[in-house]
């Protein structure tokens, strides 16, 4: 299994060859509290680190999703669409949000490790 990567913004990256898949940490669906509703309609395009791919509502607010990398999005999990609760329940399994074709793999290098994002939350 590969190892994961964290951003500031509480998103985790896993990487396998330049294919990439990314979703937000415990840490921040505890925060967002129970999750009701995501929406992610970028599937195709590319995008730059940082910018927004999608939102995430919770029953207290709606946060964006943010690029951990840059890269274009090859696939959406479908099965948050009808299930949110699953990123919830299991963020960095069945929880995942998008797969992504990374633009350039030097940008891992600015992300955190899990010492690294345990030391921020």
């Amino acid at each position: 299994m590969a190892e994961k990567k964290y951003t500031e913004k509480h998103e985790w990256i896993e990487v396998n060859s330049d294919i990439a898949t990314v979703g937000i940490t415990k840490h921040a669906q505890e925060s967002l509290g129970d999750i009701v509703f995501i929406d992610i309609d970028s599937e195709g395009e590319k995008l730059e680190r940082e910018e927004v791919f999608g939102s995430i509502e919770a029953v207290k607010t709606v946060s964006d999703l943010f690029m951990p990398v840059s890269g274009k999005i090859i696939e959406i999990n479908e099965e948050i669409e009808s299930s949110p609760e699953l990123v919830n329940t299991d963020p960095y399994g069945d929880g995942w949000m998008i797969k992504i074709q990374m633009t350039s793999q030097d940008e891992l290098d600015g992300l955190l490790n899990s010492e690294e994002y345990s030391n921020l939350i």
